[in-house]
């Protein structure tokens, strides 16, 4: 039997659940195209960025991840144009042809097309993100300990968080921990003479964790301001000149360090037409995943706008339980084409939300039965949930114990500034 040629372009959730859903399939052969050689862990990225977590933790190279997926090959590359009429993918290391596409390469920081925000704010959307921001974060609080000028000191010390979601607020909860257990022992000599990290959270709306129940934004707000962050509602982030943050309410708050955890979009892929476009770029797709108007094209994950859920008139939340539905959906529906069989339509099936707040509480929501729920027993869920999540039982093993290590240590083991300028020869 000829093996029919399917490209995955992107190894994020929707991509490597796709793929190993169908791992060693007699009717298809795979080429996972990822611009990274890894598969990373986006939930837990805060947490490389914060020094709590190394990035093997959360990381796993795509030819470990699939070395007994005999059906499957992996290449490194961009996206950079379709052809659908000849079916060929152009990449930035070369062109490939292929009898079905799987569009599922995810989302970018959406800038709103402010270009000092792109230049000057921090971001966490993959983990150079992560890794530049950790990097700045320890850079500033060194630089604020030989600094002479008070001004300057508290600049330093000063980080604003734009956006209320889950990333924001957990980021949030986890500068304050570090600001209230470790930061009296790393920099005593700006303890002693007061100083601190002054952390601000700032959210256009009026409560935290927008898609959560009320119960749990109302105790997340009382977590994070209880560990000393200063929470703004109804004031968005206007511009950044990289020293003061310009609100647009008028306000001016002097800041060294801004992360931007607000608003994504993707990119448009030439060669399709501008009518495959929804609303943040997303791509239009019918209850099956098929882009609308194309043949043997499919697009899954964060990247997609499917309208035909019931539930969900107005597209998907771009969340990670999404992208994993749909990646192994969609290959169900792979396997039926094959076999004749009917297609099944994809229906979202919602588990739950939660969040982190800070050591030993968490929020969480769960639709069935409806529950609400935060406290210990929350954050015990989220560390179970998030654990189980990660691709391999080493990675597992290693997050445990580390984040024992953590806890009962009040330690952030991974305070060091490391130098990644220097750029590979090509």
């Amino acid at each position: 039997m000829n093996k029919q040629h399917i490209v995955i372009i992107g190894g994020g959730f929707a991509g490597v659940n796709l793929s190993r859903s169908l791992a060693n399939s007699p009717y298809y052969h795979i080429t996972l195209v990822d611009r990274n050689n890894y598969n990373f862990f986006p939930p837990l990225i805060y947490q490389v960025a914060s020094s709590y977590l190394q990035i093997s933790n959360v990381t796993l190279p795509f030819r470990t991840l699939f070395k007994k997926q005999h059906n499957l090959d992996f290449l490194m590359g961009e996206l950079e144009r379709v052809d659908p009429a000849n079916k060929t993918v152009y990449l930035s290391s070369g062109k490939l042809q292929y009898d079905k596409l799987v569009i599922a390469a995810g989302t970018d920081t959406n800038f709103f097309g402010n270009e000092n925000l792109k230049k000057y704010a921090l971001c966490m959307k993959n983990l150079d993100d992560a890794l530049y921001m950790k990097k700045c974060l320890l850079n500033n609080f060194e630089l604020a300990a030989s600094a002479t000028n008070e001004d300057e000191i508290r600049e330093r010390l000063t980080i604003l968080i734009a956006g209320g979601g889950p990333s924001g607020v957990e980021l949030s909860g986890i500068m304050a921990e570090y600001n209230n257990t470790l930061f009296a022992h790393d920099f005593r000599s700006l303890a002693q003479r007061g100083f601190r990290l002054d952390i601000h959270l700032v959210d256009g709306s009026t409560s935290l964790l927008k898609a959560m129940s009320e119960k749990a934004q109302t105790t997340a707000l009382k977590a994070l301001e209880k560990a000393g962050v200063q929470v703004h509602f109804k004031k968005r982030v206007q511009d950044y000149n990289g020293q003061e943050v310009f609100l647009d309410t008028g306000e001016v708050i002097r800041a060294r360090q801004l992360v931007w955890t607000t608003g994504v979009t993707v990119k448009t892929i030439e060669g399709f037409n501008e009518e495959i476009y929804g609303g943040g770029n997303r791509l239009l797709v019918d209850a099956y995943n098929r882009l609308i108007g194309y043949e043997d094209i499919y697009a899954i994950g964060d990247i997609c706008l499917q309208k035909s859920d019931e539930n969900y008139p107005d597209g998907h939340p771009q969340l990670a339980q999404v992208a994993i539905q749909q990646g192994k959906n969609l290959a169900k529906n792979l396997v039926n084409i094959t076999k004749g069989k009917t297609l099944h339509p994809f229906s979202y099936y919602d588990k739950g939300t939660m969040a982190i707040v800070g050591k030993s509480i968490a929020v969480a929501d769960l639709p069935k039965p409806k529950w609400s729920f935060s406290g210990f027993f929350a954050w015990l869920l989220w560390l179970f949930i998030h654990l189980m999540f990660l691709v391999s039982y080493r990675n597992r093993i290693r997050t445990f114990f580390e984040w024992m290590a953590s806890y009962f240590s009040k330690d952030k083991p991974f305070r060091y500034i490391i130098d990644e300028s220097k750029k590979i020869n090509q």
